[in-house]
């Protein structure tokens, strides 16, 4: 495996500052088309929609529309902010480079580490994930009931996920072109699954067939009719993370058709298509199933880590095999396409001299974040092992807590608008609704649910049920997480210590 290091400068370049941010990264290889099918398959809709939507309806009831679109209202403000930063500074760094030269390197840095504990940790559920499907995916094709308990066997079970862990690295290293062509059957597939899917349960609805035929309602679409806040909060914040994925767009600027506009672009349309889908899906899953807590209703937590697979056979008959293929190409693609945004946040981090100069290494013959890539495949592997073997209640626990890193380096980020362009938040009324308003309200509603987010995790029943001296294990997994960032921080710092004191600094009015 050949690579050839291009890394900073001694000292590392100043992202708070003019200079070459070029890193050697493939230029124009993706378009818009491509950038929304490389984001809707990292938000992985099948693989989320199965695993959110029964907590949901169990936190919100017949309300899970308004909270799925009150959820996206601020990933929507947060993305017009990105989209603006993007257009001043287009770099693969994203949450990194923005933060570090609107608020200085310090908070620039932990914006990064929330950003690479979020991916990097995911990739291990999202393998996870693959390899109970693939299983049962192969069980329901051959009728052996057995092939379906082999992910149970944990040894078989690591080294099927260590396997597509390694084949997903390996599309990532050859490049986004790879990329796009693995990500166009597999998304294609699983959109055309979905909204059959959806047809097929309105078909149950209207000719009296459904479990539990719930007639539609405006209602549905009111906010304001969940019960408490408590259940509000709980399902926006499962909703959030299910909007999660969106910002890889902005990671391949560099790669980009139109580095300034092609991702704003993407990102936007992305989220767009995304809302659609969920709304098409979970009103058809409403009306068919309602929210009884009783056989397939969604509020049965008996089904509610997994709903389609409970659902998939009264809806779709004999082809309820669909939905598990579905299901499998989604967090199989997600798995592929979410090792774009670390790789590349670790490549500008090396770049610019806040990590190790080997991070910046790019193959040159396929031009990728080589050395970034495969650290990224390699923590995620050993995580997964390790706790799989260990516990499987901190596994899953581990993954709970990444809703707070999301809504963390969102709302940093979304911030880092608003201060780097407050020179210009008054020269038109489009200025002040995309460089201030809009990312200012999104930023402070993400900080507000990653503080609710953080009390409500330290109830032992938040999670899996753990608890360590009465405090659920979630929120301590989540201060743990922090302070490995602060602790990697300090000790990059010792090593690097050029980076760390340097001044940002702004002009009155960016380049735009």
């Amino acid at each position: 495996m050949t690579q050839t290091s291009r890394s900073a400068p001694a000292g590392g370049l100043d992202p708070s500052q003019g200079g070459d941010h070029r890193k050697g990264l493939s230029a124009g290889a993706i378009g818009v088309l491509g950038g929304v099918v490389i984001g809707v398959s990292t938000i992985a809709p099948a693989y989320t929609l199965s695993g959110a939507v029964g907590p949901t309806a169990s936190a919100v009831g017949e309300h899970l529309p308004a909270v799925l679109i009150v959820g996206f209202i601020p990933m929507l403000l947060v993305a017009l902010g990105y989209r603006q930063l993007n257009r001043a500074m287009p770099d693969s760094g994203t949450t990194f480079t923005w933060a570090s030269r609107a608020f200085g390197p310090w908070i620039g840095w932990m914006g990064s580490w929330c950003l690479l504990a979020s991916t990097i940790l995911v990739l291990s559920n999202l393998a996870g994930i693959a390899v109970d499907f693939f299983y049962l995916a192969i069980s329901q094709l051959t009728g052996m009931d057995w092939i379906a308990d082999l992910t149970r066997n944990v040894p078989i079970n690591i080294i099927t996920c260590l396997a597509f862990m390694a084949v997903a690295a390996y599309i990532s290293y050859r490049g986004l072109e790879a990329t796009k062509a693995f990500q166009y059957v597999l998304v294609s597939f699983q959109v055309i699954v979905l909204v059959w899917f959806s047809v097929a349960a309105f078909r149950h609805v209207a000719t009296g067939t459904a479990f539990d035929a719930t007639q539609f309602s405006w209602d549905w679409f009111n906010p304001f009719g969940v019960e408490s806040f408590s259940a509000f909060a709980a399902g926006i914040a499962l909703s959030v993370f299910i909007y999660w994925g969106w910002d890889v767009v902005l990671t391949m600027n560099e790669e980009s058709r139109g580095t300034t506009t092609t991702p704003g672009k993407a990102a936007l349309l992305t989220i767009l298509v995304v809302v659609g889908l969920y709304t098409l899906v979970t009103l058809a899953t409403l009306s068919f199933a309602g929210v009884s807590a009783t056989e397939l209703g969604l509020g049965n937590p008996d089904i509610q880590e997994n709903v389609f697979a409970a659902l998939a056979g009264p809806v779709m008959g004999p082809l309820a095999i669909l939905i598990s293929l579905a299901v499998l190409s989604s967090s199989a693609s997600s798995l592929q396409s979410t090792m774009i945004s670390p790789a590349r946040t670790m490549l500008a981090m090396g770049h610019y001299g806040a990590l190790s100069p080997k991070y910046a290494r790019i193959s040159p013959k396929h031009q990728t974040p080589a050395y970034a890539t495969i650290v990224s495949v390699i923590i995620a592997s050993v995580f997964y092992a390790v706790m799989r073997v260990v516990s499987e209640n901190v596994l899953w626990d581990t993954i709970t807590t990444l809703g707070m890193m999301v809504c963390f380096y969102y709302g940093v980020t979304a911030l880092a608008c608003v201060w780097y362009f407050r020179a210009q938040a008054t020269d038109s009324l489009g200025s002040f609704i995309n460089k201030l308003l809009a990312p200012l309200l999104g930023g402070i509603l993400l900080l507000i649910f990653f503080f609710q987010t953080a009390w409500d995790s330290m109830d032992p029943a938040y999670g899996s049920g753990s608890q360590i001296g009465g405090v659920g294990l979630v929120f301590i997994l989540g201060v743990l997480i922090f302070v490995l960032g602060v602790a990697a921080m300090l000790v990059q710092h010792r090593r690097s210590p050029e980076f760390f004191r340097r001044r940002f600094e702004t002009t009155e009015h960016p380049t735009d």
